[in-house]
Parts: structure tokens; C-alpha cells; sequence
């Protein structure tokens, strides 16, 4: 391990913005190239969420101010963020999904989307109603809706251009994941781990909706669109690069438990373009009682690598083998430009669940460093770079001979180190900006037998702060850290009483923002961590920073809205200490610092003061003529 974190020593040169413009889609190149914009959920194709705007900088943050604001009308939570395509920002909303095309120019809403969805699909939501976000191509914008329906809109009119459909409600599939567009085609996950839905990823032709190819999380090989022989995986130094071989997933599962194996994808989804590869993990295995199936449950809890135009698996890693505590890996994917041995390669960037943020060869899927990025994080020691899998303490194992255990304190929580609120990259600092969780958990198994459309748990959870478990004497839910992904080290950290649930921004003006639980926007100093700014929104923030540039301004964007997992209990109306998978106990004092409401709020500097007029005698007459007497 040490070994290996020397050679990477000068890693990380630039944001990852891959130039081969021939293999993506020209639109959308096109679009993300100008800074002006902000076209894709993470900035880039790579997910980097890094704008070269610098005109809002650390110099001058401190006079950021509310610009103008917009009710969405709707009360769960809002994760994702607006895209902004020239002078049209569009926005989405949790369940029921409107869509809106605002005009910049004076705020004015072009056009509305909403759809009519069938309000059973609420409850089969795992943690809360939320949407993640929109993407645009070729003149349209696509949603997906969470009853699994994807929609392409006439970007100028809101017109439905064409809807498909992309999973069954009834059987537990919903969606809250934001699409991306390659090329000619637009990718999206699935949502359900908790209902026994069996994972996969789609791609559509974006001219008419129809299916082009599906692959699947677990299962046959021909069905996860894996070849035994090419399809490859890390087995640690011991093993390098080497074959998934035939049957790689069914060997793992016991009997036909992986039809209804969980492996969901309703995360983030990057691209290299040089590669051709999408790059996006998978979640958890069904059920979270361990017991019920024995074996790696492959592959649940995966990093995936595929080729964009056929779905073909190149490279598969797993982190979180036969996961026991619901360490889903579905979180974001950063890809950059590295160095390894002097040799450029390229890099990827995984801040897990399970507390292990993982720096990669995103080629091959070799890991070169793997590193805790909570201190709490106790359910394994590390990962042991010879054979690539994380060495588990049996004390927070949840099963033992065969048999559910009450494990306490187990730490991170099922929530993770980190779940799907994104992180940032800056290449100017080289560092990384880490939204965080500081949470742990008691976690009890329970014998759950399996009903399509229901719940498929099969556990009762209770968290609370790490400081609980670790003795440190802190009650803090949450930190927003620096991370170093060459060395795996911390370079500073900013304790939040509550989980910081919302994406990160990070700028050429060394500036890095994000959103507080209790709706704080903040600006923090790049480099020293120093806080610069803060304003308080109208509710909490799950939501995603963005910036955009509108005729020679620079604005940042988020919206506040109080929900997601962190925020169920309040979303929901829940307030057992276990209700919302045992996240309710651990936020129950969230409504004495903010309450429901969908808004999002822009920031910018006030407009420079114009010069005075020269005063000529007249006007000084005048004056003179209005002093009180």
C-alpha cells in the first residue's frame, strides 16, 4: 500500500474534460465547453463539478447576496440541480417531476412540464420522492420520472417529443436518478434495491425512444452483457487483471436469489469519451438480512465499466462484497488526468458508502489507493491491496454461524460516509471536496420472505452520531472535507451538525461551496477550508451547487428544499426513531432549524456602483434649493 501511494505522488493534473469530441455527443460538448453553462449534472462528462468561472472568488465571496429566487410549488425533497443552456435555465422537482424552462432574462417560465403519474408510486419511493436532475441534447430535454417513465421534451416548447417506459412500478421499480446523453443514445439506471429489484442499465436512442441495450447487475453472463474471458476484474497484486470467468455472478448467489438481488443504479453515471466507457456503480444486495444469501453476491456493490455502444462489461470491481450493512456503491465516479511510475494514465475517483474512498486505474479498474475518508469508519480495517477485499471486523459483522446478530455500533450507518450528494474537484488545488455523513448504526437483521411491490428489507436500523461510538465527545452528524486522492489523507476538515446531504461546487475563483441540512449555503476557501460566506435559504439543502455565466455575470445556484434520507422524517411526516430505515432518530431535531419548501435561490455580486455624475452649476442650485431651512 505505501508503495503504491508513493508512485502516485503526482497525480491529479487537470479536471478530466476528455478531448475526443468524435465519440460524444457534439451538443453536449459543445455545451459543457462553455463555462457559461452548466449542462450535465456534474459539469463535465468526467463529474467533476468544476467551473473555470472566476469572476465570485475568495476575494470577494463575502459579498455574495440573493440575486432572485423560485417556489417550485412542490414540498419534498429536492436533490440534483438546475441546467443552464444559454439564456434558458431548466429546473425539476421531486414527485411529481414538473419541469420548468425559466428564461434569464427576467425569471418568466417559458413552459411547464408536469406529468400525470399515479400517486401508488409513492410509497414504494425508498427515502422520500426525490429527483436527482435533468440532461439535454440535441435540442431536448430528458426526465425521468419516478414511475419509471423517460421523457424527451422539445427544449424550446416543453413538448412531449416521445416517452418510454423503463421499468414496472408494481414490482417495486421507480427511478430518481438524472440520464446522461452519449452520442446517440441516453442511459438510465433503476431504482428499487429495497423491493427485491434485480439492477440494470438501459440506453435509448434519443431520436425515438426505443430500447438499444440492457444489462443487468447480477445474473447470467450473457444478461449482465459480460464476457467470461474479457470482461475483466482486479483481484488484488496477488491476481492483477484477470477474467471475471463463466458464471461470475450466479456462483455467488444461493439457488434464484439473484432475480430479485437488489444491485440497483439510481446513482451517477460518468463518461470518458476516449475510452468510450460509462462508468457508474451498482447498490446493494436484496435483502439487507445477510443470512438469507450466503456468498459475494456478485455484482451488487460494483464499480462497472462499459463500452457506451453495446453495454459490454470491459472492467467490474467490487467493493463491498456479500454486503451486511447496506453499503450501497452507487456513488458518484470522478474521472481525471494522472500520474503514475512519470506515465500519464487515466484515473478515477470513487468515494464509497462503506467509507473507503478508492483511487483507480480507470482503463484497467486496478485500484491504486484505498483509504478510510471518516476516521469512524470501523466495520473493516482496510482493503487488503494483495487480494483487493476489504478485511471485515467480526465484531460488526450482522450475521455469525449462520445466524442474524444485533450489531451496535457499526460505523459508517446503512446512510454511509458519504451517499449520493457529489463531490467536487478542483485541478487547481488538486484536491477533492467531500460532502460527508459522520454517522453509525445499530443494525438488527429479521427473517423477511419476499412479495413483488413490497418491502424487501429485512432489518431495523437506529443512528446516531459517531462521536457515540468513538468516545470523542462530538455529536456532529456530518463533515465537509479536503480530500488528497494521491496520499488517501484528509488535508481539512469542517464539522456540521448535521450530514451535509447537498452536492459541492468547487472554481477557478478558489472558492468551493455546498448546502447545510438546515439551509445554509456556504463558501468555503479552497485552499485553507476557512469560511467565507453563508446565507440561509428557506429550507434545508439536499440539493446540488451549480454555476452558470449570464450576459458577463456570474451566478450560483441551489435548490433548497428539506427531504432525501437525512430528511425523511420530515418529508414523510415519520417520527419513530427506526421509521425511514433508521435515519428519523438520528435528524429528529432538523425541524427546529428549517422546515418543508421547494425554492431555489441565486446568488451574485452586486453590480458594481455607477460613476456620479459631474455636477454643474445647476444642479448644485438645486441642491441648495432642497436644504432644510
Amino acid at each position: 500500500m505505501k508503495q503504491l501511494v508513493r508512485r502516485l505522488t503526482l497525480a491529479m493534473l487537470v479536471a478530466g474534460i476528455p478531448t475526443g469530441v468524435t465519440l460524444a455527443n457534439d451538443s453536449v460538448m459543445q455545451a459543457i465547453a462553455d463555462p457559461n453553462n452548466w449542462a450535465i449534472w456534474g459539469g463535465n462528462y468526467s463529474g467533476n463539478r468544476y467551473s473555470s468561472l472566476d469572476q465570485i472568488n475568495a476575494g470577494n465571496v463575502a459579498n455574495l447576496r440573493p440575486e432572485w429566487t423560485f417556489s417550485t410549488g412542490v414540498l419534498r425533497g429536492h436533490e440534483g440541480g438546475p441546467l443552464v443552456i444559454g439564456e434558458t435555465m431548466y429546473i425539476q422537482t421531486p414527485f411529481p417531476n414538473k419541469v420548468f424552462a425559466i428564461n434569464l432574462n427576467d425569471q418568466t417560465v417559458i413552459w411547464q412540464y408536469e406529468p400525470k403519474q399515479d400517486t401508488s408510486v409513492i410509497p414504494v419511493m425508498c427515502c422520500d420522492t426525490v429527483n436527482r436532475g435533468l440532461a439535454y441534447a440535441d435540442g431536448k430535454v430528458f426526465l425521468q420520472q419516478a414511475d419509471t417513465t423517460l421523457v424527451a421534451l422539445d427544449a424550446k416548447t416543453g413538448a412531449l417529443a416521445w416517452s418510454v417506459k423503463n421499468g414496472d412500478p408494481k414490482k417495486g421499480e421507480t427511478n430518481t436518478n438524472a440520464p446522461i446523453v452519449v452520442k446517440d443514445k441516453i442511459y438510465t439506471g433503476i431504482s428499487g434495491g429495497e423491493f427485491g429489484v434485480r439492477g440494470f442499465m438501459a440506453a435509448y436512442n434519443i431520436k425515438d425512444g426505443s430500447l438499444a441495450w440492457k444489462c443487468y447487475s447480477t445474473g447470467p453472463d450473457a444478461e449482465m452483457c459480460m464476457d467470461p474471458e474479457k470482461t475483466t476484474t482486479w483481484g488484488g497484486t496477488d491476481k492483477g487483471i484477470v477474467p471475471v470467468g463463466k458464471d461470475s455472478s450466479l456462483s455467488t448467489w444461493q439457488g434464484d436469489q439473484w432475480k430479485i438481488g437488489g444491485g440497483t443504479t439510481w446513482g451517477w453515471y460518468s463518461y470518458d469519451p476516449d475510452l468510450n466507457l460509462i462508468y457508474y456503480g451498482t447498490g446493494n444486495p436484496s435483502t439487507w438480512n445477510p443470512v438469507v444469501r450466503p456468498g459475494d453476491n456478485k455484482w451488487s456493490m460494483t464499480i462497472m465499466a462499459r463500452d457506451a455502444d453495446t453495454g459490454q462489461a470491459k472492467w467490474v470491481y467490487q467493493m463491498t462484497p456479500h454486503d451486511e450493512w447496506d453499503y450501497d456503491g452507487v456513488n458518484e465516479i470522478q474521472l481525471v488526468k494522472s500520474k503514475l511510475d512519470g506515465k500519464d494514465i487515466k484515473a478515477l475517483v470513487h468515494f464509497d458508502r462503506n467509507g473507503f474512498a478508492y483511487t483507480m486505474n480507470a482503463e484497467t479498474g486496478a485500484v491504486l489507493l484505498a483509504e478510510k475518508y471518516d476516521p469512524a469508519v470501523n466495520w473493516a480495517t482496510h482493503v487488503d491491496m494483495k487480494t483487493g477485499r476489504p478485511v471485515v471486523v467480526d465484531q460488526y459483522s450482522t450475521h455469525k454461524n449462520g445466524a442474524d446478530v444485533n450489531t451496535k455500533g457499526v460505523c459508517p450507518a446503512a446512510l454511509g460516509s458519504k451517499d449520493q450528494q457529489p463531490s467536487a474537484f478542483s485541478p487547481k488545488t488538486g484536491l477533492f471536496y467531500v460532502p460527508t455523513n459522520h454517522v453509525c448504526m445499530d443494525y438488527e437483521p429479521f427473517q423477511v420472505d419476499y412479495v413483488a411491490g413490497q418491502p424487501y428489507v429485512g432489518a431495523t436500523l437506529s443512528m446516531y452520531p459517531a462521536g457515540k461510538v468513538t468516545n470523542n465527545g462530538t455529536s456532529n452528524l456530518g463533515n465537509f472535507i479536503a480530500w488528497d486522492a494521491t496520499s488517501g489523507k484528509i488535508k481539512w476538515s469542517i464539522p456540521e451538525p448535521f450530514s451535509v446531504w447537498s452536492g459541492a461546487l468547487a472554481t477557478a475563483g478558489d472558492v468551493v461551496f455546498y448546502g447545510t441540512l438546515e439551509g445554509y449555503l456556504k463558501a468555503i476557501d479552497a485552499s485553507t477550508g476557512k469560511e467565507l460566506y453563508r446565507f440561509k435559504t428557506p429550507s434545508g439543502i439536499i440539493g446540488n451547487v451549480n454555476t452558470w455565466s449570464f450576459k458577463g455575470k456570474q451566478y450560483i445556484g441551489v435548490l433548497s428544499g428539506i427531504g432525501g434520507w437525512a430528511g425523511i422524517g420530515m418529508a414523510a411526516g415519520l417520527q419513530g426513531d427506526t421509521d425511514g430505515l433508521g435515519a428519523v432518530g438520528a435528524y429528529k431535531s432538523l425541524s427546529a432549524y428549517t422546515q418543508l419548501g421547494g425554492v431555489l435561490t441565486v446568488f451574485a455580486l452586486p453590480d458594481a456602483p455607477k460613476a456620479a455624475a459631474a455636477e454643474t452649476p445647476e444642479l448644485k442650485k438645486v441642491a441648495e434649493l432642497k436644504q432644510p431651512q
